[in-house]
């Protein structure tokens, strides 16, 4: 094997980002979407939601009564009572109920659109740090497949009479290295395989991407904010809670005015018959105390909880901002820095010809491996970051 090539193409993996090539993230958040337990769960308890939240809004149950009472003595007769009687509210409740149940139902929206980002966006950084593990992986197998040439190539040495059995240890102490972090890093892939599946509905998806999904354009601070806060559904949903909390406050001023109830009315006693109207009003004096207090004191709640998450998100969106614009330097230093100081395939050369040890080769080498996997990392850190300051917006 030509270890030239073999070094070309790992530069070309792990440090050329090809950014025209199409990743499979989006095909895998179809996927979740669909399968997800969770979002099918979440969509179908907010319906519920809803029919429970346009009970009540029509009118009362009318009640219906009878009564036959038996005359004593004799003389006094049976008497026959019969009611029918419809309660209602004053009528300008049932037109705050009715709007009540409208904010209500428009939490549900925001509220399954706030889990539904979650799921996503967990499902997202799953397979971003799937294709660092990926990536990582291609690298530890380039690696290996040049220490087990170099191997071959001691061994052969000494076989002939011409080579040193502590340089072929060295050596293959090497491969036994790598090799274990190859099992680390398949236990990773294993573990982040499994949670995909989890969140897939426990539908098996397989990701083995080596390309990161593509990153959009940073903006500036203050443009990236305004979009974050806008496209935020937590913030709606805080929102609607307020909006909802005020439309019961205006309800519970409502329900100050009196209640009342008409009916029909039959009595018969002693051969006479007696028909007629109902008619009866709820004065509310007692029932209703501080009910309007209590959602006073419930708007200002969710208020300062809309205030507080404003409040976190703004150091939020400040901290992940400034992640990333750190992250970005150090991706484009090493990529900067490995580019330019490969000289792997000189090192072959010179430990041919003999011209250096091999402790000074894996010495050497190891400065460029390590060089290599900080930037794979890296690279993974700053398209989590990214990934986090523009979740509401891709």
């Amino acid at each position: 094997m030509n270890y030239k090539i073999v070094v070309i193409n790992l530069l070309i993996l792990a440090v050329l980002v090809n950014v025209n090539g199409q990743s499979n993230v989006e095909t895998v958040l179809t996927s979740v979407e669909k399968n997800n337990k969770s979002l099918v769960a979440s969509r179908q308890f907010w319906e519920a939601k809803k029919m429970e939240y346009k009970t009540g809004l029509t009118l009362q149950n009318p009640t219906v009564q009878g009564q036959y009472l038996f005359g004593s003595p004799a003389a006094a007769g049976d008497q026959v009572d019969f009611f029918a009687v419809q309660p209602f509210a004053f009528p300008t409740t049932y037109k705050k109920r009715r709007e009540l149940a409208e904010e209500q139902g428009a939490v549900s929206t925001s509220a399954i659109a706030a889990r539904r980002q979650e799921v996503l966006q967990e499902a997202k950084l799953v397979c971003i740090e799937m294709v660092y593990r990926n990536k990582l992986s291609a690298q530890q197998e380039q690696r290996k497949l040049a220490l087990e040439k170099l191997r071959g190539d001691f061994q052969t040495k000494l076989d002939q009479g011409d080579g040193n059995i502590l340089d072929l240890n060295k050596t293959r102490l090497q491969l036994l290295e790598i090799n274990q972090l190859q099992q680390e890093n398949n236990v990773e892939i294993q573990k982040l395989q499994t949670h995909l599946t989890e969140l897939n509905g426990g539908e098996a998806i397989v990701f083995t991407d080596t390309i990161y999904p593509p990153l959009p354009e940073i903006q500036a601070f203050e443009i990236i904010k305004k979009e974050y806060e806008a496209a935020d559904p937590l913030r709606q949903s805080f929102e609607q809670e307020k909006r909802v909390a005020e439309k019961q406050l205006e309800l519970s001023k409502a329900w100050r005015l009196p209640k009342f109830e008409v009916g029909y009315h039959y009595q018969g006693i002693l051969g006479q018959r007696f028909n007629g109207l109902h008619a009866g009003v709820t004065l509310p004096i007692w029932e209703q105390k501080y009910r309007t207090e209590s959602q006073e004191a419930q708007v200002l709640f969710v208020d300062l909880n809309l205030q507080s998450h404003l409040n976190e998100h703004f150091y939020e969106i400040k901290e992940l901002y400034e992640r990333q614009a750190a992250l970005r330097k150090s991706l484009d230093d090493y990529r900067s820095a490995i580019s330019s100081v490969s000289n792997t395939a000189l090192l072959d050369k010179a430990l041919r010809l003999g011209e250096i040890t091999v402790i000074e080769y894996f010495l050497e080498t190891s400065f460029y491996q390590n060089a290599l996997l900080h930037f794979l990392k890296t690279e993974w850190e700053y398209h989590l970051a990214v990934g986090e300051l523009m979740k509401y917006t891709n």
